[in-house]
């Protein structure tokens, strides 16, 4: 298959988490022998900030993970939507008119938004995809109502929650759950320490596939018709386990050397982007404040930090390295005891279910995981075996302490989440899920009209 995606930057991950999910999907499509272009636009915001702040040298490691990725720049397209269609826009359209699947990202321009979905309409020959992966439908419904997906034949939402906003506004079985996943040829956990998580994680017992599903009434409440199944490796149709015991009480039977690979590690790492101060409280109560009172050193990478989160930092003695590359990421994570989940208030408040690219990241490196409060709506983990919850600050502390001390318990952690990754959330599995997506939306030529 000839696949196009259109992304706002391949080739950055400044402040861009959606790259890491991009790469590893467009990476296990080219292995699988498909035809896939990525197209960004010239001075994407992203890739902008990158070069201004590291150079050139700032993309080397994306260049040295992902050497058989590779994007096409086309002319920024900022015309209004009712602008009429300029040559910039022609361009495009027209390199992607032999594709037989499109997917355009929400961080597009509307105008080009409005160009591909038009050409549909006009009989082009591909299957288009809309692809979001940010609370903006929700937080910010008058900057999506830009888009003209009129021409679309499809939405992928990264979460159930998203899906049933645009299900709400006519998708219906149009609107398909597809969430992020972790690369797994990148994302693992090291070599050394590989045996003993493989070994703890073979007796983690047979895990749901219940929120696995795609389209209208995917996910645990089954309702409408749920998209066929893709056979990616799991028992066809296993039944949901029984709620499972804590780490903490099983930690007896996961053997640990004390003087084996895992003991290299200290401190706790967190991974992410101060942003537009929608979790600030949050990182407060759940990181900064925990991670002081326990007494373990804290490692701070992401961009965006203002002064007053800088002057947070240090009042709480944790230490900011400033931007990572996400290749880079599970290096970081392998130095580290342990990381936290702190997610976005609208992903809490809003978009329940949706756990974002971190907590994917996290358990495929093997590195034990707390959260603060999240509801896995969708049934996508094991709460209390993939990773703990702590439900208040005080709980949290608890969770680093009993984490610092009991490196049986953080192996208990480690193994069941890279178990669950591999089972049901790598890129594999998610480009097997598109692949299925694209399958059943084979239309007419000419698409009449959608949502």
């Amino acid at each position: 298959m000839r696949i196009a995606y259109f992304t706002h930057s391949l080739a950055s991950c400044w402040n861009h988490g959606n790259a890491h999910f991009l790469r590893g999907v467009l990476r296990e499509l080219r292995a699988r022998g498909h035809d896939v272009a990525a197209y960004e636009p010239e001075g994407a915001w992203s890739l902008e900030n990158l070069l201004r702040d590291h150079g050139a040298a700032g993309l080397d490691a994306y260049r040295a993970a992902y050497p058989d990725l590779a994007s096409e720049r086309y002319a920024a397209v900022d015309a209004p939507v009712d602008a009429p269609v300029d040559a910039p826009v022609d361009a495009v359209v027209e390199r992607v008119a032999d594709r037989d699947l499109v997917l355009v990202h929400e961080w597009s321009e509307p105008a080009l938004v409005a160009a591909l979905g038009a050409a549909r309409r006009r009989g082009a020959r591909y299957t288009l995809l809309f692809h979001d992966t940010h609370h903006r439908a929700v937080s910010a419904p008058e900057e999506m109502a830009r888009f003209d997906l009129s021409g679309y034949d499809g939405v992928l939402a990264f979460g159930e929650t998203l899906a049933a906003v645009y299900r709400a506004r006519g998708w219906g079985r149009r609107a398909y759950v597809w969430h992020e996943a972790a690369d797994t040829r990148l994302f693992h956990p090291p070599a050394q320490e590989l045996p003993d998580l493989d070994g703890a994680g073979s007796g983690a017992g047979p895990l749901s596939r219940s929120g696995d599903g795609l389209g209208e009434g995917s996910g645990p409440s089954g309702r409408g018709a749920p998209f066929p199944r893709v056979d990616v490796g799991l028992d066809p149709e296993p039944s949901r386990p029984s709620p499972q015991p804590s780490p903490a009480r099983e930690r007896g039977r996961v053997a640990s050397d004390p003087d084996g690979p895992e003991s290299a590690r200290a401190g706790l790492v967190w991974i992410g982007n101060w942003g537009d101060d929608e979790r600030s409280a949050e990182l407060e109560t759940y990181l900064f404040r925990p991670a002081a009172q326990v007494g373990l050193p804290l490692d701070i990478y992401g961009v965006r930090y203002p002064a007053a989160a800088l002057a947070t930092l240090e009042r709480y003695g944790a230490r900011y390295h400033g931007w990572a590359p996400n290749a880079a990421a599970p290096g970081l994570f392998a130095r580290h005891l342990a990381t936290v989940h702190v997610p976005r208030r609208f992903y809490v408040e809003r978009l329940p279910g949706i756990p974002t690219i971190r907590v994917f990241e996290a358990l495929a490196c093997g590195i034990p995981l707390v959260c603060a409060p999240w509801d896995d709506a969708e049934h996508l983990f094991r709460p209390g075996r993939d990773y703990l919850v702590a439900r208040t600050g005080a709980e949290m502390e608890s969770h680093l302490r009993a984490l610092r001390s009991d490196p049986g318990l953080r192996q208990a952690l480690a193994a069941a989440g890279l178990a669950t990754i591999r089972a049901r959330h790598t890129c594999a599995h998610r480009a097997e899920e598109l692949l299925s997506v694209a399958a059943s939306l084979r239309a007419p030529a000419t698409l009449e009209a959608t949502a």
